[in-house]
């Protein structure tokens, strides 16, 4: 059996850098959910498939790259790097074609090898100012 921390390393690196749709039924919950600071937000399996096909629309050839990671009981804290073109519209911000790096962390809990929580943090406005993507006002 996978340990939690090699299933979410896999699901990020293989199924959602490969952005194989067709399996995340097996490594996400149907009850799973978003943790935003103290609030949940129901996802299940259809928000999560929302969520990387929007990411896809920014960054067709975004790949995810597990640099650390740090387990506490169910819980699996990921540090990652993704990295894409950006060729979609983000947030009103028009496609540069330039390759972003963006770091970030990843929390997710993970009961009988699925992902039930999801949660976490990335740099993508340091990235976007770092590119004069955007700019104080």
């Amino acid at each position: 059996m996978m340990k939690n921390k090699d299933i979410v390393k896999y699901f990020y690196e293989v199924i959602v850098s490969e952005n194989l749709l067709n399996e995340l039924s097996k490594y996400i919950s149907e009850d799973c959910v978003q943790r935003a600071g103290e609030k949940e937000i129901f996802i299940g399996i259809d928000g999560m498939k929302q969520h990387l096909v929007a990411l896809k629309k920014t960054y067709p050839d975004y790949t995810m790259k597990i640099i650390r990671q740090y387990v506490a009981g169910d819980y699996v804290i990921s540090e990652f790097i993704m990295r894409g073109t950006h060729k979609g519209k983000f947030i009103g911000i028009t496609p540069t074609n330039k390759v972003l790096e963006i770091t970030g962390v990843d929390i997710d809990k993970v009961i009988d090898g699925k992902i039930v929580e999801h949660g976490g943090a990335a740099n993508t406005f340091e990235t976007f100012f770092e590119h004069h993507l955007i700019k104080p006002v």
